[in-house]
């Protein structure tokens, strides 16, 4: 009954937002709004991804999860009881908080839960960057001392990035996105975050928006100095892949396709392919699906055979949960 699966996007307002997420990618934002975010697939209370496609339209991912466990999900591990990956584009056209998520026995301490990320940068102004980790000399003291003073965006790494880099966000690490970024987001399903420095921002109510300095310490791993990113491979040739994250909460890989018909490959697991650039036809149970730069899709575990057919070279990521 399951097929390669295409959801209505969320659209979500952010004060960093901007308009990106359609002028890139052709989708219809809410006007007069600046969005931030667009969550592609999600199965967060209150936020669960409507199927969009096909004849399952107009059900929710909650509704697979509790009716098509085994087949949507094969051997991959449910999120209590929920699916376990949450997909977004993100479009930061001013700086996000400096934050960090919490590892697994931090969060259960505090009572929230644990949130390991990656990011792949889709569009870039010039000199974008990043903060990244700890700088190289910073110690716990210094860090508290900052954060009483508002310089604590001095002991963060910065790093310039451009189009199609990549970044793995375990959790722990200290980071923010700069301005005039444009993202895809995979991580765990989870909406904790501990804001440590906020650039002394109000937020639409002209009110100072709430830090977490107390749960952000407990969670830092102030052994993270300066970690690297993986650059964007000009070399890649069609028909090759090249893994970007490899952990046990999920992995991610980027793969450029040549034109032609080829059959993607699922191993038991289910498998999400979000567009980087080009369009495809994606077909499996006799259902197919179109996508475009910008698109998501989630191909459930029990399918037999999906191919993807295109009539000009794409660039895609695939993710897939633990």
């Amino acid at each position: 009954m399951l097929y390669p699966l295409a959801f209505q996007p969320r659209f979500k307002d952010r004060i960093w937002g901007g308009r990106q997420i359609e002028s890139l990618f052709g989708k219809e934002l809410p006007p007069d709004r600046l969005i931030g975010e667009s969550w592609e697939i999600s199965d967060r209370p209150g936020d669960v991804s409507v199927v969009a496609n096909g004849p399952l339209a107009g059900k929710d991912l909650r509704w697979l999860m509790e009716n098509f466990q085994e087949a949507l999900m094969g051997s991959a591990r449910p999120t209590r009881g929920r699916f376990p990956l949450l997909v977004k584009i993100l479009d930061a056209q001013e700086k996000l908080s400096l934050q960090v998520h919490p590892p697994s026995a931090a969060a259960a301490n505090m009572g929230d839960e644990p949130k390991t990320e990656m990011w792949y940068v889709v569009d870039a102004v010039p000199d974008a960057e990043l903060y990244l980790g700890l700088k190289r000399g910073t110690t716990r003291q210094e860090f508290e001392r900052r954060i009483k003073d508002s310089s604590v965006q001095d002991c963060f790494h910065r790093i310039k990035v451009r189009r199609g880099d990549s970044v793995f966000l375990p959790s722990g690490r200290v980071h923010a996105l700069g301005a005039g970024l444009v993202i895809f987001e995979v991580q765990q399903n989870s909406d904790t975050t501990y804001r440590v420095h906020d650039w002394d921002r109000l937020d639409t109510s002209g009110n100072a928006r709430e830090l977490h300095i107390s749960e952000a310490l407990a969670s830092i791993d102030f052994d993270d100095i300066e970690p690297p990113i993986m650059r964007a491979e000009s070399s890649m040739v069609t028909g090759g892949s090249r893994e970007l994250v490899s952990d046990p909460v999920f992995q991610v890989s980027e793969e450029l396709w040549n034109q032609g018909c080829h059959v993607v490959g699922i191993d038991g697991r289910p498998v999400v392919i979000g567009m980087i650039s080009g369009a495809a036809t994606v077909e499996g149970n006799g259902v197919s699906l179109e996508l475009v730069s910008g698109g998501f899709a989630l191909l459930p575990a029990c399918l037999s055979k999906v191919t993807l057919a295109c009539a000009s070279p794409v660039r895609l990521i695939r993710a897939t949960p633990g």
